[in-house]
């Protein structure tokens, strides 16, 4: 099933973050092969050279390494994994913050919800 992607945004930017998402959930895991161009060109259903860019952003970033006979890889550097990881969970966080505070909470009240939801966990 194709992708779902927007034309707000590059095609391959957003085709690098559903990668990068999918690095840091483990789906693919560190040091584990990435599926080639053409495979995920078919499966988003863009343009190889579209998600070859996509794939060597990654690759600036220390995510993916290209090996010539072994195709790509995932970083096996996992403090670099963690701390994308909590990047994006803060994002995400300020996201639900500004959100809330447009329904007029206030920052005292967004963080007993927080803490009250962990609480609810435990």
């Amino acid at each position: 099933m194709a992708w779902k992607l927007t034309s707000d945004t590059p095609i391959y930017l957003q085709a690098a973050e559903r990668i990068k998402l999918r690095i840091l959930t483990g789906e693919y895991p560190p040091g584990g092969a990435v599926p080639s161009v053409r495979e995920l060109a078919q499966e988003a259903a863009v343009n190889p050279n579209t998600m070859q860019k996509a794939l060597a952003l990654l690759e600036s970033q220390g995510l993916l390494t290209t090996y010539r006979t072994a195709g790509r890889r995932v970083t096996e550097r996992a403090e670099l994994i963690r701390c994308l990881r909590l990047e994006m969970a803060h994002r995400h966080i300020e996201t639900c913050r500004e959100s809330l505070r447009g329904l007029g909470f206030t920052e005292e009240e967004i963080a007993g919800m927080f803490l009250s939801n962990e609480t609810k966990k435990e």
